[in-house]
This record gives structure tokens, C-alpha cells and sequence, in this order.
């Protein structure tokens, strides 16, 4: 990917599904291409990413768009960069990753200051309202999904005009206050208050992949992280196969397995890899039940899916997920 570019993955399609808004329609008004999204991650320009936000906006009509958005946030939705935040330990730690791996989602920065956070566009690239501010919410609902406690911050400051400020100042705690930066601030007992979603193996695990990708920002998408997106789609449908995730990425088996060995990698250690992490990930984020987690993972049979999660890691899912 680029670092003048944003990309559009699987979060973004569950969102749009959660808001239950029509995605030929958003496109359409957006002027962008019809089936963009039904395929695995895409790159946008911040003119195309823009015009996206704002078409949903005048799609959907609502006033309290960005509130809406914060509320439909899950750490169920398997995004890496959203899953590096809500494997931190807290919301000083996420903030400090998310500020370093932040351009790998667009071309825009995150600059942490003690428990102030502030987001900063390229001066040419200002964003909509509505994408302002559901930047700004995130951090009010990962803080408060990941805690499970009610924070508030101390003060938001956006420049813009917030419509209905009553109600925003009723989701957020406190009223938006009109200023030049798109900034938010907490208590330091909030911003350091554990995440009870704090999973440190699961960032060991991802940390080396968010150190390569922004390594090859200019080099292209390795391999495996494509299998891996491809993945998070196919695996649902019951289609995590090499011929599969081939398709999907426009190329022959052979191909994608010379690729993945260039990478020091084979296709069933990506499939493996990537269904230990996601079932790690829902026992430890959600209340699924491991029937549930089988069926997400692409699992004829629950029957299945134990057996695998004991050859990961000697326990059942039961075991893990109370440990």
C-alpha cells in the first residue's frame, strides 16, 4: 500500500452492514466503483475516502452519525489495526501503537501527548465532519468497550459545529468544545485503567507483521498478509482453501505458494496461524459460544474446531477462555 492512500477492510464492511445502509447506493452517490467492496481490503485516495464519508452521511441522514458508529464498535470485527488496540494493556498503550502504526490504514497521524490525543491531517486533506468526529469517538468507545467501566474524558475539541450538541455531549460526558484541532483528552487514572481485552501474546504475535508492513509501505503487500484479509472473508463461507484465497487474489495455486515461500511461509501455516489467532480472539473479546467460533472459522463440525484449538495450545476453548 501507499502512504497517501487509506484502506477499506473488513471493518469497514461490517460497519456498513450494521448500519444497514445500501452499499450501491453510498457508492454510487460517492461516484466510486460498484463492486469496491466485495472483495478483500482496498485503497482509497483521501478525495475517493472522503467522498465515501461523506455519501454515507447523506445516505443515512442522521445527525449522530459518528455517535452511531461509536456505538456498533466491537472488538468482535477481526481489523488488525482496531485488534492491536484492543489487545493493549490500556488506552495510553493503544494510543501509543496506534500512533505508530496509524499510517498504515491512511495519511493521517496520531500524536500523543501524556492522555491527550489529537489527529492530525495533511493540511490539504482536511476530513469531513462526520469522519472527524468518528475518529474522535473511537477512542470514547474503545475506552469504554475495553473496560468495560463508563469513561469520560476531561474535554473533545474538534473545528467544526457539532449538530444536536446536546446529544453528543450526553454520548461523550462532556460537550464537544469548538477549537482548531481534532483533539481528546482523559483523566490519567482512565487513560492507564486496565483493558479487560488486553491479550499481550496476541500483539507479540501481530507485532512483527504491522513492523513489516510499514517496511514495505513502498514495496507492495506481503503475500500473507493478503492471504490473511482473504481469510477473514472466506473463512466464514467455509472456503479457506488454497484454491480458494487464490481466486480471490487473482492467481494460480502454484503462484501463491511460490509467493508465501519467498515469504518463509506456506499456505496451511497462514491458515493455521490465522484461525488460532481469530479463535483466541473471540474467546477472549465475546461471548460466543464455541459453536459460533467453529462456524467463523470455516469448521465443518464443533467437533472440529476442538480438536484443532487443543493441537494449538493443549487446552479447550472452555480452559482458555476462562484463563
Amino acid at each position: 500500500m501507499s502512504t497517501d492512500r487509506y484502506t477499506l477492510g473488513p471493518s469497514a464492511r461490517a460497519l456498513l452492514a450494521d448500519l444497514e445502509v445500501s452499499v450501491p447506493a453510498v457508492l454510487q452517490r460517492a461516484r466510486l466503483p460498484e463492486g469496491l467492496l466485495s472483495g478483500g481490503t482496498v485503497e482509497l485516495t483521501p478525495p475517493e475516502y472522503h467522498a465515501f464519508w461523506r455519501a454515507l452521511a447523506e445516505e443515512l441522514d442522521d445527525p449522530v452519525l459518528p455517535i452511531t458508529v461509536a456505538r456498533l464498535l466491537s472488538a468482535e470485527v477481526f481489523d488488525p489495526p482496531l485488534f492491536a488496540a484492543f489487545c493493549s494493556p490500556s488506552l495510553l498503550v493503544a494510543a501509543e501503537r496506534m500512533a505508530q502504526y496509524k499510517r498504515l490504514v491512511g495519511p493521517m497521524r496520531l500524536e500523543v501527548s501524556g492522555s491527550r490525543i489529537e489527529l492530525v491531517w495533511p493540511d490539504d486533506e482536511q476530513p469531513p465532519d462526520e469522519l472527524g468526529l468518528v475518529e474522535l469517538l473511537f477512542w470514547v468507545a474503545l475506552a469504554r468497550i475495553a473496560t468495560r467501566y463508563d469513561v469520560q474524558p476531561l474535554g473533545l475539541t474538534a473545528p467544526v459545529i457539532v449538530p444536536v450538541p446536546d446529544q453528543y455531549a450526553e454520548y461523550v460526558g462532556v460537550p464537544v468544545a469548538r477549537g482548531s484541532r481534532w483533539s481528546i483528552t482523559f483523566a490519567a487514572a482512565d487513560a492507564e485503567r486496565p483493558f479487560l481485552t488486553a491479550n499481550e501474546r496476541m500483539w507479540d504475535y501481530f507485532e512483527p507483521e504491522f513492523r513489516r508492513r510499514l517496511a514495505d509501505l513502498d514495496q507492495g503487500t506481503p503475500t500473507v498478509e493478503l492471504v490473511r484479509t482473504a481469510l477473514l472473508k472466506l473463512l466464514p463461507a467455509g472456503s479457506g482453501t488454497a484454491a480458494a484465497v487464490a481466486g480471490e487474489l487473482a492467481m494460480s495455486v502454484r503462484t501463491l505458494q511460490r509467493r508465501l515461500q519467498l515469504e518463509s511461509t506456506g499456505f496451511q501455516t497462514v491458515l493455521r496461524d490465522t484461525r488460532e489467532s481469530l479463535a483466541r480472539h473471540y474467546l477472549t473479546t465475546s461471548t460466543m459460544t464455541a459453536a459460533e467460533i467453529a462456524y467463523l472459522l470455516g469448521y465443518d463440525d464443533t467437533t472440529s474446531f476442538y480438536r484443532a484449538f487443543h493441537a494449538w495450545t493443549g487446552q479447550t476453548p472452555e480452559v482458555a477462555r476462562g484463563g
